[in-house]
């Protein structure tokens, strides 16, 4: 073997380039330690490169020989820093280490890189400049191999589109996760350590994988290429993302000839700083946080694809036809989430809409559970149980959810023509003039699905599809506002006005309500038959929840009936169905009663319950809540559904809707509702829940949420505001906005002069009165603005109960004046009121 030139500039002794910032060299036992108080390194330069040790607020979360290193595994050989062809030159600089001439591979294949190391006081940045000679196919690459101590060393990773790697599901060694990100968040609750690993590589893109090693190590290797790195199984279509008893989850490729430079990034953090939801009351935060960081983001298989049967499972399906998969964003609070959902709505929209607006409801690993002919070469098919049309209104509420949680109006405006297609399409399959859309198949008998309820032969005029449609042509009608189109959203609301009706009429009129049996029915078929009138639970709940049904006696019939049936059984949730189905309903292996979609319990339905009770009886949304909590802290929540007689974890095809009672917790009972121009505070609160403050983050701004007894407040660093009832919150450039009930345009606004803070408390708010209390650190003028006033009408202005001036609205019924609270520290009550 060619020999080489050995080269070393050694740091001697010890050194500090800043207070928190050190670098200390052993040359003799060849390894540098560097770092600051909150990450230190060691790096082994000993005839080979690699990090030996890495310690996170004080804890060794790598630690071994491996440790950290770069390698690639070709057809015939792997090649590695723990291995090096000559000794590298090794020098330090002011808070920068260098390492150059990192030689690996042998006479066939070499690669050369050099390291660098910046410090600074909070993290540490690793680059890598990597050059190979010639042309390498490689089978897997680690660029570099992170090999942390212990699969137990973090429990989980948040990924950069929201999603998350949950190590507890790693069940065996050599189970193996790859997605594509450039950025990993591992943490561990219980010691309250994290460690964000962050990469960057200029017109490259990036992969990583997880693996529980042979050694019980968790492995993270990073993926560097030209183009997309694609999954190696199954056979030809090449989609699975988790594999088991192997590493080589991804493809080969070819590197080309040339130089490569990345850039890792090593930021410590503090978890339970980083990630405290706040103080619940009533409630166990603790359980509440452990349930959204894992089972509600379990979902999100990879960029791009995001769902509710997690990557865990063996076939890996998503259901588009899921209409809470935004929701779960919503209470899982991270931008990530948002940003990562709103890529994948666009896949789905370029992907997954045929022509007609059809949208395929599936995608999987897989082609095995399609509808023969019917999967494209990305994965989106019809399922083989039947054409199940609810995907087609649940990705237009997905959109409209997406809008609101975000406010990104151009991106919505990139969605109008694709969810209009996907509504009409529906919309034309009402053949009979009564704005029920019907499903593809007309009959039980044919032995087919049309909702998610996949196994029960649901078929023409199907309740559970309607009832989504009606949701989804509420809510776009308000996304057609925003977007101008006014004739479109009107169409869209007559027609949401006439399926209600229609669907509130009895079953012997042509409606989907059951006189006798007090219930909404599942379908009827073509020949007027009426099926599914066992009080199927999602069902009456949607007709609740979405505003279809709003007559209180109804209302308080099915939960009352529901609550009384689940009590009897001392359920721990509500059952998919209270009865049975008849026996042609469904699937043979349904019965007998309770089995699977016959009777079994299902927690994706969680969020539409407590939105359901939450406005009658929220004590009893809450009780259901709670059991979710006590059963993952049993079991994880690590299951399908669970069996209705012993109340068993059943099904390895784990839903991350087990999480949306949380989802509904957040919504419906605590009241967090973003919407696109601000933020609804609107709680249903138990009496147990006073008290309770929510941390919430809001497009950046980092809110404070206080709920007390009809006394609530929303505080951002700059405002709070306070109101007796539901309001909406914004804030923007010194102004906060105050939203009166569910009003969507600003009834007050309050400008502050430069960066100063201010707190309004509301008291009384009618069109004719209003009154506040304003509360100001610092001395500084105050500009008002009050909207739908009565036009052109005479107001005083009183503070402190002294009338101070006269002043009349405009034909808008709006009024501007200025306060100038002339001193710090002082509490003002104002009042403005019709003459």
């Amino acid at each position: 073997m060619k020999k080489y030139l050995f080269s070393f500039l050694f740091l001697l002794g010890s050194f500090s380039f800043a207070q928190n910032i050190f670098i200390k060299n052993n040359s003799t036992d060849k390894n540098v330690t560097f770092g600051n108080d909150k990450i230190k390194i060691t790096l082994d330069y000993n005839n080979k490169c690699t990090i030996s040790r890495i310690e996170i607020n004080n804890e060794a979360v790598v630690s071994s020989t491996a440790g950290v290193f770069s390698q690639v595994r070709t057809p015939s050989a792997a090649y590695s820093t723990l291995n090096l062809k000559s000794l590298p030159t090794l020098k330090a600089e002011s808070k920068k280490i260098e390492v150059n001439g990192i030689v690996f591979g042998d006479d066939n294949v070499t690669i050369i890189e050099n390291w660098e190391f910046i410090i600074s006081d909070s993290t540490i940045s690793f680059e890598i400049e990597r050059t190979f000679p010639k042309n390498i196919f490689v089978e897997e690459v680690s660029f570099p191999s992170i090999n942390f101590k212990s699969i137990n060393t973090w429990e989980g990773a948040f990924l950069g589109y929201g999603g998350v790697a949950w190590f507890y599901l790693f069940n065996e060694k050599l189970c193996t996760y790859g997605v594509h990100t450039d950025y990993s968040s591992f943490w561990n609750s219980k010691t309250g350590n994290g460690l964000k690993v962050t990469v960057a590589a200029k017109n490259q893109k990036s992969a990583m994988q997880f693996t529980r090693s042979n050694e019980d190590e968790l492995v993270l290797n990073i993926g560097i290429s030209e183009k997309e790195m694609l999954p190696r199984y199954d056979s030809s279509v090449n989609r699975r993302r988790f594999i088991r008893g192997k590493t080589d989850v991804w493809s080969g490729f070819t590197i080309p000839k040339g130089k490569y430079t990345q850039r890792v990034t090593f930021t410590p953090f503090n978890y339970h700083k980083e990630y405290n939801r706040g103080s619940f009351v009533g409630v166990d935060g603790n359980q509440l946080t452990s349930v959204l960081n894992t089972i509600a983001r379990i979902g999100v298989i990879d960029a791009k694809h995001f769902g509710g049967n997690s990557w865990h499972t063996p076939y890996g399906p998503i259901c588009l036809h899921e209409q809470y998969i935004a929701e779960l964003g919503l209470a899982i609070n991270d931008p990530n989430y948002v940003k990562g959902y709103k890529e994948c709505l666009d896949f789905y929209r370029d992907n997954a809409i045929k022509n007609d607006g059809r949208v395929l409801p599936r995608w999987a690993y897989d082609d095995s559970d399609a509808m023969t002919g019917t999967a494209t070469k990305l994965g989106f098919y019809e399922a083989q149980w039947g054409y199940l049309l609810d995907s087609n209104p649940d990705i237009v509420i997905n959109v409209a959810d997406m809008f609101n949680q975000s406010g990104d109006i151009k991106w919505v405006a990139t969605h109008k023509l694709s969810c209009e297609k996907a509504l009409d399409y529906l919309l034309k399959r009402d053949t009979n003039g009564n704005h029920l859309a019907e499903m593809i198949n007309s009959d039980h008998s044919e032995r087919k699905g049309s909702d998610w309820i996949d196994i029960i032969w649901a078929a023409f005029e199907n309740a559970f599809v309607n009832a989504k449609l009606y949701r989804a042509l509420i809510v776009w009608v308000d996304v057609e506002k925003q977007l101008g189109d006014n004739e479109k959203a009107s169409y869209y609301s007559n027609y949401a006005a006439q399926l209600k009706a229609s669907f509130n009429k009895s079953t012997v009129d042509g409606g989907m309500w059951d006189e006798k049996k007090q219930c909404y029915v599942h379908w009827r078929d073509k020949d007027n038959s009426i099926h599914g009138n066992n009080m199927v639970v999602p069902v009456n709940f949607m007709a609740i929840a979405y505003g279809i049904c709003d007559d209180e006696k109804r209302i308080n019939a099915i939960l009352d009936k529901i609550e009384e049936q689940t009590a009897k059984e001392n359920l721990f949730f509500w059952p998919i169905c209270l009865y049975t189905y008849e026996k042609p309903e469904g699937n043979d292996w349904q019965f007998p009663f309770p089995n699977y979609e016959n009777g079994d319990i299902f927690l994706s339905w969680g969020s539409v319950g407590v939105e359901a009770y939450a406005p009658y009886k929220p004590e009893i949304a809450l009780k259901y809540i709670k059991n979710v909590m006590e059963q993952h802290a049993k079991d994880g929540l690590a299951f399908q559904r669970y069996g209705r007689n012993k109340q068993d974890g059943r099904g390895d095809d784990i839903l991350a809707g087990n999480s949306l009672a949380i989802a509904g917790l957040y919504r419906s009972i605590l009241g967090i509702n973003p919407l696109y121009n601000r933020f609804y505070l609107n709680p249903h609160l138990p009496i147990s829940l006073e008290g309770t403050e929510v941390n919430y983050n809001f497009r950046g701004s980092q809110l404070k949420i206080k709920l007390d007894k009809n006394r609530y407040s929303i505080a951002s660093d700059q405002f709070t505001l306070t109101a007796l009832e539901d309001f909406g919150f914004y804030s923007d450039k010194n102004e906060l906005y105050y939203f009166n009930k569910k009003n969507e345009q600003y009834s007050l606004s309050a400008k502050t002069e430069n960066k100063k803070n201010i707190s309004l408390d509301i008291t009384t708010f009618t069109s004719n009165e209003r009154s506040w209390n304003q509360y100001s650190s610092k001395q500084q003028k105050v500009t008002y603005t009050l909207r739908n006033l009565q036009p052109e009408k005479l107001y005083n202005v009183s503070v402190d109960s002294r009338f101070v001036n006269e002043i009349k609205s405009s034909t808008l019924g709006e009024v501007t004046f200025v306060i100038d609270a002339n001193k710090k520290n002082q509490l003002i009550s104002m009042t403005i009121k019709g003459i």
